[in-house]
């Protein structure tokens, strides 16, 4: 790219910062056109501010015609630096009623921010970009991730954090440095590899991304050697009379790879494999995968003796083979069974799950009045497909004129979630199982509800967070491997007729609770010969698998197929320590470090209303503003908790003069009020955020009513 340049180009001034020096890591590639007698730094071309790209990039300098520099730097010559006070500063600063110019490296002397992306914006000391933290604890220093020299913990133009990874820190320089070297492929995050959006935060704050491989890509033959196969024979016997290193390709002396390392190989004769395409590894592997329990689906293990397990007791998981067999008493201490052998991150569980979902769309009609009936259409209808992605439209059927309006997936989801959990297809407090509803298994409204629930998960729905252990476990390890517990009967009289029978003191009483019960006993097929007094704890354990499982078996076969939908159901019986807490827990309380962390700022964002939105925060948490977290989190949102794949697109800030904040749900961006007081800002939040809520609930409490009388008449 050099070309134009002359032997003595480090002698020639660029025309537009008047400055000879010649570093492509400050001030960019410095090029030289001697037919024109024209030098440029790239950067002071690039962000100059009257000047476009209109030629293809091999015209003119980088495709910025000869005759466009010249009227710049002619512009530029009227122009003074507000730093050097010399004339010919074409970069000026884009925030609105600022006059501030100056020449590029200039604007570096006084840290301003340039951004290489979009428009190329400027911005002076005053209006740059900044890194809005909430206060930290850290007490010592932390060293930069790239130099491992130590700084202070706090974010200056000269220090920047990762948006990723709340303990990365790094210098601004070691940073640039890095990413002139790794170009836009290799970019990204040193803890967490994050890349899209590391590299989003990285070009707000004016690092210099350029588009180009990494300069380690680009040595001739440098990974040469990792394109050899490895090829020898390193079983302890090898049969080949040709040696270790023969390989001969289609026959039964071919070199297998170990699948695991590719560093150590066997002849498929010398370890009797069959085919090549038959898996093989090498002692070494063989052992660490032995040591770490394998890569195996957790089964299904079947109950011995059913008649020595209380009636709190759990079956569980065969134990790994790195610890010492338990007693079922002892396992049952675990709210979650021991047997998973797989301990991954839930949110990386569900982003894998996403990728099935397609670009193709597919509309969905919702009237918010009527959430589950409009939802149940629009899964129901014959061109829906779970993998396409969904793309939501807010209807009102009482709408004369049809009027249609663009909705928030993510708001959509949480809304068929909530109502999931309080409709009739469930029973119980907080921990709810499965119940008996014969018109919704006709009508085969539990299949459609685990459905609902393995798009909702994938689609990146919220954490359902109300089923109990007991129904948690029936679908990991099946109903046959779970005893239930007295807190999973949600029928008073039932559990009155469990807790006298496990209240009795001798055989007399217990045969006085059956008589009283017969009917009932009879009924569900728990009648038995009373012997000794023991024989209550069988009767007890009969009658809670009856009431919770057995009596369930339809609705939850039916529900079991349901969530099948996309592979949900097959990565719960996998992971099921992961799904244990998105199922079972509702997600962790927000509170203003979470949200702060949550809500990225847009660039043009005023430093006192950014203080304002902090403070807001405190006082929401501390019980001092009319507004909860959570109804924060809705407005902006649609949602009341965060996704466990996180929110996409991830929610933002920005601030605006306008008279009231505004929640754009489907960008997930929160539009914060400019005002000249605190006081001023946190009436106005508390007034938008109560009104529009409250609005929004009215908006649906015609049809409470009327879904109530349903709810009912489907339990009846």
């Amino acid at each position: 790219m050099n070309e134009n340049k002359p032997d003595g180009s480090q002698t020639l001034a660029c025309v537009f910062c008047r400055k000879n020096d010649d570093c492509p890591s400050k001030y960019g590639e410095k090029k030289t056109k001697e037919k024109w007698n024209l030098t440029v730094h790239y950067y002071c071309l690039l962000l100059s501010s009257g000047i476009w790209q209109r030629g293809k990039e091999e015209e003119g300098v980088y495709g910025f015609l000869i005759e466009d520099i010249r009227k710049e730097v002619n512009r530029a010559s009227k122009l003074k630096c507000c730093v050097c006070k010399k004339n010919g500063a074409s970069i000026g600063c884009v925030t609105p009623r600022c006059k501030r110019s100056y020449h590029f490296p200039c604007g570096l002397q006084r840290e301003c921010i340039f951004q290489f992306t979009g428009n190329f914006a400027s911005f002076c000391w005053s209006h740059r970009p900044v890194q809005i933290i909430s206060p930290n604890n850290y007490s010592d220093s932390l060293p930069c991730t790239i130099c491992l020299e130590f700084i202070e913990p706090i974010p200056t133009y000269s220090i920047l954090r990762s948006p990723c990874c709340k303990n990365a820190w790094f210098h601004r320089d070691c940073l640039q440095v890095q990413a002139i070297s790794a170009g836009v492929f290799f970019f990204r995050c040193t803890i967490c590899n994050n890349s899209d959006i590391f590299q989003k935060e990285m070009l707000r704050m004016g690092i210099h991304i350029p588009e180009k491989d990494a300069s380690w890509e680009l040595e001739e033959n440098a990974y040469q050697e990792l394109l050899q196969h490895y090829e020898r024979c390193d079983v302890q016997r090898c049969c080949c009379k040709e040696g270790r290193d023969y390989n001969a390709p289609d026959s039964k002396w071919e070199i297998k790879r170990c699948q695991c390392c590719g560093s150590s190989g066997t002849h498929l004769a010398c370890s009797s494999l069959p085919s090549w395409e038959q898996n093989w590894e090498c002692l070494e592997c063989r052992g660490i995968l032995y040591n770490s329990g394998g890569f195996q689906k957790a089964k299904k293990q079947k109950l011995l003796n059913t008649n020595n397990v209380g009636i709190n007791d759990c079956l569980l998981e065969e134990s790994s083979p790195k610890l010492p067999r338990q007693t079922p008493g002892a396992q049952c201490k675990d709210p979650v069974r021991q047997g998973s052998k797989f301990r991954r991150d839930i949110s990386a569980i569900i982003i894998e799950l996403g990728f099935q979902i397609k670009k193709k769309k597919k509309r969905l009609y919702i009237d918010k009045a009527d959430i589950w009936n409009s939802a149940l259409n629009g899964f129901r209808n014959q061109k829906f497909n779970p993998s396409y992605t969904m793309e939501v439209v807010y209807v009102n059927e009482n709408d004369n004129f049809g009027r249609e309006h663009p909705g928030s997936k993510q708001e959509f989801l949480s809304l068929l979630m909530q109502h999931l959990e309080n409709s009739p297809l469930f029973e119980g407090s907080l921990s709810k199982n499965l119940s008996l509803n014969s018109q919704a298994l006709k009508e085969n409204l539990y299949y459609e509800a685990g459905k609902m629930l393995a798009i909702s998960l994938v689609h990146g729905g919220p954490s359902p967070g109300f089923f109990s252990k007991t129904l948690f476990n029936c679908l990991v390890y099946g109903p046959e491997n779970t005893q239930p517990i007295l807190d999973d009967v949600a029928d008073f009289d039932v559990a009155q007729i469990i807790m006298r029978v496990n209240a009795t003191t001798n055989v007399a009483d217990l045969n006085s609770v059956m008589n009283e019960c017969y009917n009932y006993l009879e009924l569900i097929g728990c009648l038995r010969l009373i012997t000794s007094l023991s024989d209550k704890y069988i009767l007890a354990k009969d009658i809670l698998n009856y009431h919770v499982i057995k009596r369930v078996h339809a609705p939850f076969e039916s529900f079991k197929q349901g969530l099948k939908t996309l592979g949900v159901l097959e990565n719960i019986q996998t992971y099921p320590e992961a799904f244990y807490g998105v199922f079972c827990h509702k997600p962790e309380n927000l509170s203003t470090e979470i949200l702060s962390d949550l809500f990225t700022v847009h660039t043009l964002s005023d430093a006192q209303t950014l203080e304002f939105w902090n403070s807001y925060l405190q006082a929401v948490e501390g019980g001092k503003s009319a507004t909860t977290m959570e109804e924060i989190l809705i407005f902006a949102t649609g949602c009341n908790s965060i996704p466990p794949a996180g929110f996409k697109p991830t929610p933002s800030i920005e601030c605006l003069h306008m008279d009231f904040p505004v929640g754009n749900k489907c960008n997930n961006c929160l539009a914060l009020p400019i005002t000249n007081t605190y006081k001023e800002f946190q009436e106005k939040m508390d007034f938008a955020i109560r009104s529009t809520l409250r609005l929004e609930k009215e908006e649906s409490s015609h049809y409470v009513g009327h879904e109530d009388v349903l709810n009912k008449e489907m339990l009846l």
